[in-house]
Formats: structure tokens, C-alpha cells, sequence
């Protein structure tokens, strides 16, 4: 088995766009959501678009990927989503000027993209969003991984508009409810409710479990 040693790069692309007949709108949308991730889930070599509106990082944790993950995703909700691939193995930089690499990190992230959209098109799996391979195709972690990915998308697919930015405000630990009340113009105890009601405290929880992965 691989060591956890390995890097976890990611790789993402835009599903669907509410603003999609503007793609200067949908570019800096997704360059926003790419810089305030990396301010708060720094990576290796900088979270950045590549060609088109795909975009790439590499993290030294499994956690760190799937945590920049779901932060771009929610930064980017509910007007354009994305895909993302996290893959774990050897990474190679043939370019370090441009910024290229290769490797089986990257063959695997660029596998688990391709699962994700396969996936979206049946319905049972139609919310998956966030997939994960590894340079080890016999890696048990993987299966683990992607049952409790795809669970938490399902809840993230599910939720309305206003519970996916009560979501996103509640990724930052110093937001309280209280201040995201205030923000949505409803009582705290509403938020509360919310809260318990959508699965929104579950897909936290499953998020803190998953973002501490090695």
C-alpha cells in the first residue's frame, strides 16, 4: 500500500453555470472562489485555473484536498458548481516556470473527475460531486472515502439556496448563528433550526472528519 506520504492533488471543472451565457462573469467567480480557498486552505504551489475554466492545486493531506474542495464548491454555489477529482500519488514537475506536472497523482485526480461525471449521469448518484482515487488501485481508503463523499454531496445537492450560505458561513469557526441570522434577516433560533432540519450540521461534522484525514 502507498504511503499517505504522497500529495493529493486536485483537479475541478464547472458543471453548470446559472451564468453561463456570460463566461467572464462565470471566469472571475471561479478565480474568486479559487483565492479566498487558498487563504484559507493553503496549498503546496498555489490553488489556480489552468486552461479554460479547469483548475488545479496539490495539498500535502488528504484533508487539506477535500477541504479545498468543498470550500471552492460552496464559494461558488448555488450560480455555477463543479466537479472535483482529488488524486493521491508520485507527482513530477516538468515545468516548475509554467507551473506544469505529471504524475500518477495527477492520472488518478484526472480518473475520479471523469468518475464523478459518469456517476452525475445516473440517477441514484446524480448529486455526486467530489470524487477520490489513488496512485494504488487496491487502496481500501478509497472506497471509505468516496462513500462518505458521496453521502455528504447528496446533502450539499439537497439543500436551498439559503442553506448553502448558511453552510458556507458556518466553514469559517469564528461565524456564529447569530451573525448569520442577522445576515439572512431571520431569528436565531430559525437558523438553529435550519440547521438541525437540512443536514447541514451533519455535513460539517462529516466535513471536520474528513478535512483531518493524513
Amino acid at each position: 500500500m502507498k504511503s499517505t506520504s504522497s500529495p493529493c492533488v486536485l483537479i475541478g471543472d464547472i458543471v453548470a453555470s446559472r451564468v453561463s451565457h456570460d463566461r467572464q462573469v462565470v471566469h472571475d467567480a471561479v478565480v474568486g472562489a479559487l483565492e479566498t480557498t487558498e487563504t484559507v486552505v493553503p496549498s503546496l504551489r498555489g490553488l489556480r485555473i489552468t486552461v479554460g475554466d479547469e483548475f488545479q492545486g496539490a495539498y500535502a493531506t488528504l484533508g487539506a484536498a477535500l477541504d479545498a474542495a468543498l470550500r471552492v464548491r460552496l464559494a461558488l454555489l448555488p450560480d455555477v458548481d463543479v466537479r472535483i477529482g482529488v488524486g493521491r500519488g508520485a507527482v513530477t514537475v516538468l515545468d516548475p516556470a509554467r507551473g506544469i506536472e505529471d504524475g500518477p497523482g495527477w492520472w488518478a485526480a484526472r480518473a475520479a473527475v471523469e468518475h464523478v461525471e459518469a456517476a452525475a449521469e445516473r440517477s441514484p448518484t446524480r448529486t455526486l460531486r467530489t470524487g477520490h482515487r489513488a496512485e494504488d488501485p487496491d487502496d481500501p481508503r478509497v472506497d471509505a472515502v468516496n462513500a462518505a463523499l458521496l453521502c455528504r454531496d447528496h446533502l450539499v445537492g439537497s439543500l436551498s439556496d439559503r442553506s448553502l450560505r448558511l453552510l458556507e458561513g458556518l466553514m469559517h469557526p469564528d461565524t456564529t448563528q447569530a451573525e448569520l441570522a442577522e445576515r439572512e434577516g431571520v431569528s436565531a433560533s430559525a437558523v438553529s433550526q435550519r440547521v438541525r432540519a437540512d443536514g447541514i450540521g451533519a455535513v460539517l461534522a462529516a466535513h471536520e472528519l474528513l478535512r483531518a484525514l493524513p
